[in-house]
């Protein structure tokens, strides 16, 4: 359960700020901890993000031991049992150990504790209840570790019940599966995620939508949502029968050509929508207006290796669309085909390397060769850009200018 000194505690953080938070709240009697998302990633040997901390401190002793040491804390959010305490230009977060108890009614209800095997057990998987202090000390109440190495992603105790406290747990469940899973799914914990799926559906469409598109960056995505929709857990998100077969070639791409995964790149190529249907998905996981708007485009399909393949045409979809919307629609495209495009390399690099054109002249000349009105400006800067886009972007600022002075002449 103790592993002493099992970890580099700078694989987690060497911020003197945050360390001195350890000596302050070990001062007042109390322990801190890091715990959580930190913990795991550091001993996955992956970058860690955010900090979260734990303490046998109530928030009302963990604000006073700050007091007394000059630190300024403030309350997060609506979270009762979490305070934000300064350390330096971060703001951590440092939650006090609960544990649940039930009434003589039945219900359940929280309070505070200074048992840490109580507050481990409340977590959702064993590989995010391990904790650890600042001399690297872990604390591994439900085999965490293990767990991790070996590629088990399962639920702590009863899974039924940590599903029905949060259904968004299954979500999470499939993203760390995911992320670290090395053995097959854990039978125990996939039975009780799809025997409460339905409890999806009482759950805010954006935590939803937060956490498939979390899911979608993974690199075992494709694999990851094939079993979940084989279980009947997100199916209905699409509206039709997906395509992880494209998705899983997708990844590859990303990956053979060096580019960022992209969540609505990704869930496209998944779906595989045309303009309604991707109008439809965008709605039904309430995508942000920009997210929408990349799915819409991706489905009009405007833009596609044939034209990208001819020097003009492709100069004119970089200028009308930009480099990364053409780069997208040219993985899509070929994920979606059976057939390699030999092309692609290149066209890929021509993209990458192109500059895109910028329109040679402004406002001010419009003005200045003696067009007023801000109607009558704004049609002849689209008159003339029109002329330069159909050009291929060969007419010069001077024969442009020369084309807005013929254009004044009375005939």
């Amino acid at each position: 359960m103790i592993r002493d000194h099992y970890l580099d505690i700078g694989r987690i953080t060497d911020n003197v700020d945050v360390l001195k938070i350890f000596k302050v709240i070990r001062e007042h009697g109390g322990v801190a901890r890091f715990v959580g998302g930190a913990v795991r990633n550091a001993l996955a040997g992956e970058p860690v993000g955010d900090l979260d901390l734990s303490t046998d401190l109530s928030p009302d002793e963990l604000a006073e031991a700050c007091e007394d040491a000059g630190i300024r804390t403030m309350p997060v959010g609506l979270k009762t049992d979490t305070l934000g305490v300064a350390a330096g230009s971060m703001l951590l977060e440092i939650s006090s150990l609960k544990k649940q108890q039930t009434d003589a009614r039945g219900h359940k209800k929280i309070e505070f504790t200074d048992n840490w095997a109580e507050d481990a057990s409340r977590r959702d998987l064993t590989v995010n209840a391990v904790y650890a202090d600042e001399n690297g000390n872990v604390f591994d109440y439900y085999n965490g570790i293990e767990d991790l190495e070996k590629g088990v992603i399962r639920f702590i105790g009863d899974a039924n019940a940590k599903i029905r406290e949060d259904c968004s747990r299954i979500l999470r469940f499939f993203r760390f599966y995911s992320l670290y899973g090395k053995a097959p799914v854990d039978e125990k914990s996939l039975k009780a995620c799809r025997e409460n799926a339905d409890g999806l559906k009482k759950l805010p469409a954006e935590r939803i939508r937060d956490e498939f598109l979390k899911i979608l960056l993974t690199d075992n995505a494709a694999a990851v949502l094939e079993l979940m929709f084989a279980n009947g857990i997100l199916a209905d998100q699409l509206s039709r029968q997906p395509f992880p077969d494209k998705l899983r070639k997708l990844v590859a791409l990303e990956r053979k050509y060096a580019f960022s995964p992209d969540p609505i790149r990704r869930l496209f190529v998944l779906a595989r929508p045309d303009k309604t249907l991707a109008e439809n998905i965008a709605l039904r996981l309430k995508l942000t207006k920009k997210q929408k708007e990349h799915l819409v485009r991706l489905a009009e399909n405007k833009c596609g290796a044939e034209k990208l393949n001819r020097p003009t045409a492709q100069k004119q979809n970089i200028y009308l669309f930009g480099k990364d919307f053409c780069l997208d629609c040219l993985l899509t495209e070929e994920a979606a085909n059976v057939a390699d495009n030999p092309e692609l390399p290149r066209l890929i690099k021509e993209i990458r390397e192109s500059v895109v054109p910028v329109f040679p002249l402004s406002g001010k000349d419009i003005i200045h060769a003696g067009i007023t009105g801000n109607a009558n400006i704004g049609a002849a800067r689209d008159r003339l850009e029109t002329l330069w886009f159909d050009s291929g972007f060969n007419l010069t600022r001077g024969e442009l200018l020369k084309t807005l002075q013929e254009t004044k002449k009375p005939v």
